[in-house]
């Protein structure tokens, strides 16, 4: 399989204060292509970063909006996954691929 093929559901991790608590439980978060479901998300994780994975969780950020400066403002939604990887491995983002 093409690496850029791998790369089209997976668009970028997510670095927040939450994601990075959540690494203490072995968990990563990725931005995923909207078309992306768990079952694809999972092979491309482990063919890309060549770990196991055990679970993955999706979440569908929705379209909302915000007001900025008196301004109504739309924030487009987005889909996010939750990799759980095995017990002692991990993955390091900030070496790059």
């Amino acid at each position: 399989m093409n690496k850029l093929h791998l790369f089209d559901k997976i668009l970028s991790p997510i670095i927040t204060e939450k994601s990075t608590k959540l690494s203490e439980f072995n968990k990563v978060v990725f931005k995923v292509n909207r078309n992306a479901n768990k079952e694809t998300v999972k092979n491309n994780i482990e063919k890309i970063f060549k770990v196991n994975v055990v679970k993955v969780n999706i979440i569908n950020k929705q379209n909302r909006s915000k007001v900025v400066r008196g301004k109504k403002t739309k924030i487009k939604g987005f889909k996010k996954a939750i990799i759980t990887l095995k017990k002692g491995q991990n993955i390091d983002l900030t070496t790059g691929i």
